[in-house]
């Protein structure tokens, strides 16, 4: 199993923490460092700059919003990063939610699952250097009875292939992500659900008559180490709050309903009422420990070497470490531990 870090968004006095953060990581020999987009930052700028200052690690988006760029637009971004990078550049890629994708971009939020896949069809093609011509139900490209011909990328990636990662929560995603992705962007991932969590991501690779041993399975998981499992639990409460209570609406929250196939119903609409009447502080305090300890790393260094291997056991083949929680020098120290925690339950890859 490998290491990843989540810097999440930039903004707000993070953006020198970031940099130190990603900087370390590319010392201590992390795979990956993923950055986020929703409607401030946006990740591809940050990346670039992450990638300018680091020599090793590989820089990834996680995720590029699919309402907010035409395919070929990020086709283009992921070209240029990958040849600017050096070959680093790994492409996540998400439909966002119908709040952001209706309300900021514009883009109705309607059958996700084909926009997807005809979405990573033309990024596919665009990156491959063919000539884009495309018919689907949401992209038709070149527009007929038009001066538009078909176009092919002038840019060289520098690998043959840009590994491409999708960001997905229901069963019908997840198996649209095993069958045309080559890797799988997860929140509140939990070991002991992981079996039936991912049996129709299998079943869409196993279909797709693709391996399984080539597919990178990659969680956001909040790391915070200290001896008081409680106490480490409580900054997670507020990301977790966020999530579940305030992610969408009231009828349409993928990660309340994720919450909710863990067997967390009535916690699960308890932070959500909570949170949609603005009384965070108690949403926060309304989210089980149980639910954190299940998706989160918390505790001492044993007992999490101990999650390490439920982690390792269940498939996940990068970690990604959220460092978004704590000063710069604890996420710094944070990142260091992991790495010496994983070599000593021997699971470093």
């Amino acid at each position: 199993m490998k290491l990843g870090v989540n810097l999440g968004y930039w903004g707000a006095g993070m953006d020198a923490d970031h940099l130190e953060v990603a900087q370390e990581a590319d010392r201590l020999g992390y795979s990956v460092v993923w950055a986020a987009e929703a409607y401030g930052s946006d990740a591809a700028t940050v990346l670039t700059w992450i990638a300018a200052q680091t020599t090793r690690i590989d820089v990834g988006s996680a995720v590029f919003q699919i309402p907010g760029r035409t395919p070929a637009n990020t086709a283009m971004t992921a070209a240029t990063l990958d040849a600017l990078s050096g070959g680093r550049f790994r492409l996540g890629l998400g439909v966002s939610g119908p709040q952001v994708s209706e309300g900021w971009h514009g883009v109705r939020f309607t059958k996700p699952l084909q926009r997807t896949r005809e979405y990573v069809d033309i990024v596919r093609m665009a990156l491959s250097r063919q000539k884009v011509s495309y018919q689907g139900e949401f992209f038709t490209l070149p527009l007929p009875d038009g001066p538009g011909k078909p176009l092919a990328l002038t840019v060289h990636p520098v690998r043959e292939s840009i590994p491409i990662y999708l960001a997905a929560i229901g069963p019908k995603n997840l198996q649209l992500t095993g069958e045309i992705a080559d890797g799988w962007l997860a929140i509140f991932f939990s070991p002991d659900h992981a079996a039936e969590l991912m049996a129709p991501l299998w079943a869409g690779r196993d279909a797709s008559g693709k391996d399984r041993a080539t597919f990178d399975v990659v969680p956001n998981v909040p790391v915070v180490i200290g001896d008081d499992v409680a106490a480490c639990a409580a900054p997670i409460r507020p990301y977790a709050a966020l999530y579940i209570g305030g992610m969408g609406s009231r009828e349409q929250n993928f990660y309340n309903q994720l919450a909710c196939r863990m067997g967390f119903e009535d916690a699960a609409q308890r932070v959500q009422d909570l949170y949609l009447a603005k009384d965070y502080r108690a949403a926060a305090e309304a989210v089980p420990l149980e639910f954190i300890d299940a998706t989160s790393l918390i505790g001492p260094p044993g007992r999490i070497a101990e999650r390490l291997s439920a982690y390792s056991a269940a498939g996940v083949t990068t970690l990604s470490i959220s460092a978004a929680v704590g000063t710069v020098d604890q996420r710094v120290a944070m990142l260091r531990a992991m790495t010496e925690i994983l070599e000593t339950a021997g699971l470093a890859s």
